[in-house]
């Protein structure tokens, strides 16, 4: 039977095979002896089957050494054991012909057990081997006859057939000559009758009490026994009886099995066709909080996404600071103007010298720095370090003596006009350097958003790889153009990008992309280049700029001035239904980016106060907070399902008031029939 049928029990959930493979001790078990019969002087004779090896996974022509026939008066005690061999003897006359039966030899099977193996404890026999179980015989022992010198040698007999788990023993003759035939070659010869089981009579002796036969049947029984208790143990545990479905099992169905039910899963849009606020009704809603002292002076928009009507407006063409909701102009423009599978290349070069190596900067501030398999929790979809490494070394072979830094992709000063002087220096938590390369946007915790940044993430990653190189920084230089490549890892695309950019409020990866959006537009990657092509992009995909004046991509200027109306039709062709505008494919994934009231990025700890709870996972915007300044913009669906576009622009209020009052005018948009 297959080996796999041995009784095995698992200790989990997962299937296992008891197959050993080759190589292993029992596969490689010396010489197995079988037992013959033969009419030489009536009694029973044992021939030894020699020990093959196994060559190239097949069995070999194996040569057998047979003694000269010697007059022997008894016969050896048969041996069941792989470990005791026993010579075997001939008959004294060569002359009569003798019918050897073989019994089949089944190399490692369990249902050719060896007994004395399982008497020393190993596998569990079953009950066809225990009837399979050959009887002993116990005669008395012979002394070993002298070695002759070796005379006659006899040509070896053909290798024994492995046999399978179905083949039953053939008789094999053996005439003078030693030659044998297999019993289908000795159609119609004349075939010895075998030989008798029983000893001539005037040998014929009281046989000892088999008493190993009692002693395998009593271990045969205790191992059975041992054998079931084990099997009602292993149902007993909750792993098995589950697996196998038992009645006791703890997963076992506590009642009927209910019948199947039809599930239709699918997502519902806003209903567009449903009734749309009134203006006149909006406005009553919103006196209240729009009026509130905490917003000091308030300027914004409420805009029907379905028809693109404006139904609430107050001062939305002055323009205000408009802190980090820049960034919707900044993703509206790289959406509009890069492909949405775009990805940002970070290269490791050969140099110009033996052992040098040169990192490019291709403008990825999100290649992390956390091990292989481990995804960053900043910038999902990241590229490793450790990945441009190992291909670095697989390509190289050798040492490396020395990793230098190429950063010219960026031009001009890595701050902005309008920035505190604060805003790029070390330790800081919001900024860092604008550099074409580093890792984990210049943390000093890959997992942590608001740790301490380094003053200069691009030497510092330069150490870093050329410490995992076993080589030394070597300064900065420019790489040649057609230099080869010996290593390369790209970002996420474009949309994932912009997604972690918006969540996190990325300042640094804002003003990465704004130069991104240069070089695809063959600008200088700048942040006068970045700032100048993200309203020219947006220009000329028809969107009205009057007052708008941007100084960098991320909002960390306090010179930059933004209408909320601005913000509001962005927001509004994103949110348009299909089909009805042609930017709106492109702008699409600009709201999924957008974090959501109470659960999501800049908003995840807000809409948690009693007066701005309804919004708590209806709102989504994007924020903006600077000193004297509170920004919202986003989207939020109404009673009704009808999604209304919101951008609201606070300045001269207090920081946590004035947040906190933004969020009850959304809040309150969304609890609006407003009819």
């Amino acid at each position: 039977m297959p080996e796999n049928d041995a009784p095995m029990w698992p200790s989990d959930d997962k299937d296992t095979s008891s197959a050993e493979p080759k190589g292993t001790k029992r596969e490689s078990e010396a010489t197995v002896w079988l037992p013959m019969t033969g009419p030489a002087n009536g009694r029973t004779e044992e021939l030894s089957v020699p020990k093959v090896t196994p060559e190239s996974g097949s069995w070999f022509q194996p040569v057998v050494e047979v003694e000269e026939e010697t007059d022997v008066p008894e016969t050896p005690t048969p041996k069941w054991s792989a470990f005791e061999p026993v010579t075997p003897v001939e008959s004294k006359d060569p002359e009569a012909p003798k019918t050897v039966f073989v019994q089949p030899v089944q190399p490692q099977q369990t249902d050719k057990p060896d007994w004395d193996q399982f008497d020393r404890g190993a596998a569990t026999p079953t009950r066809e081997h225990e009837l399979a179980r050959p009887e002993p015989r116990r005669e008395p022992p012979v002394q070993e006859p002298p070695r002759r010198p070796e005379q006659g040698r006899i040509e070896p007999p053909p290798p024994v057939p492995v046999p399978s788990a179905t083949m039953h023993a053939r008789p094999v003759r053996i005439e003078p000559a030693e030659e044998r035939f297999d019993s289908e070659a000795t159609v119609g010869m004349q075939q010895p009758e075998p030989p008798s089981q029983e000893p001539p009579a005037a040998e014929a002796a009281p046989a000892p009490k088999p008493k190993r036969r009692r002693k395998g049947l009593l271990i045969t029984t205790l191992v059975v026994v041992l054998l079931l208790a084990g099997m009602g143990g292993a149902a007993a545990m909750p792993k098995v009886s589950n697996r196998l479905g038992l009645p006791w099992a703890p997963n076992a169905p506590k009642g009927d099995i209910p019948k199947p039910a039809g599930v239709t899963r699918v997502l519902h849009g806003p209903d567009i066709n449903g009734v749309a606020p009134s203006k006149e009704g909006l406005a009553a809603a919103l006196a209240g909080p729009a009026g509130a002292a905490d917003l000091g002076t308030l300027t914004g928009t409420v805009v029907d996404a379905a028809s693109g009507d404006v139904l609430w407006d107050r001062n939305s063409g002055t323009p205000l600071t408009p802190a980090s909701t820049t960034k919707i102009l900044v993703v509206a423009a790289a959406l509009l103007s890069m492909d949405h599978g775009t990805q940002f290349s970070t290269k490791i070069v050969q140099g110009a010298e033996p052992g040098t190596v040169i990192l490019v900067a291709g403008g990825d501030p999100s290649l992390t720095s956390l091990p292989l398999g481990t995804d960053s929790p900043l910038y999902p979809g990241a590229a490793h370090v450790d990945d441009l490494v190992a291909q670095v070394k697989k390509a190289v072979g050798g040492k490396i003596s020395k990793v230098q830094l190429d950063v010219s992709l960026f031009k001009g000063p890595t701050s902005a006009k309008g920035w505190d002087p604060e805003d790029t220096t070390a330790g800081n938590t919001y900024m860092a350097p604008v550099l074409p390369v580093m890792a984990d946007g210049g943390r000093t915790d890959p997992k942590n958003d608001h740790s301490p940044r380094v003053a200069n993430p691009a030497a510092a990653l330069t150490q870093k790889i050329a410490g995992k190189l076993e080589a030394q920084a070597g300064g900065t230089t420019t790489a040649p153009k057609d230099a080869k490549v010996l290593g390369e890892v790209k970002s996420q695309p474009l949309t994932e990008f912009a997604n972690s950019l918006l969540q996190l409020s990325d300042n640094l990866m804002a003003d990465v992309l704004a130069r991104q959006i240069a070089l695809a537009k063959g600008a200088e990657p700048s942040f006068t280049g970045g700032a100048t092509t993200t309203m020219d992009v947006l220009k000329q995909a028809g969107f009205d700029l009057t007052g708008v004046q941007i100084n960098d991509g991320s909002g960390l200027s306090d010179q930059n001035k933004i209408p909320a109306k601005v913000l509001s039709e962005i927001l509004a062709v994103a949110a348009a239904p299909d089909g009805k505008d042609p930017r709106t494919p492109k702008l699409r994934p600009l709201l999924a980016g957008l974090p959501v009231a109470g659960g999501s990025g800049t908003l995840e700890k807000r809409y948690g106060d009693p007066a701005s709870s309804a919004g708590r996972g209806w709102v989504r915007g994007k924020t903006g907070t600077l000193s004297g300044v509170n920004t919202l913009a986003g989207v939020v669906l109404d009673t009704d399902g009808r999604m209304l576009v919101f951008a609201l622009m606070s300045s001269g209020s207090d920081q946590n008031k004035g947040r906190a009052a933004l969020d009850v005018v959304a809040a309150t948009l969304h609890k609006c029939g407003c009819r």
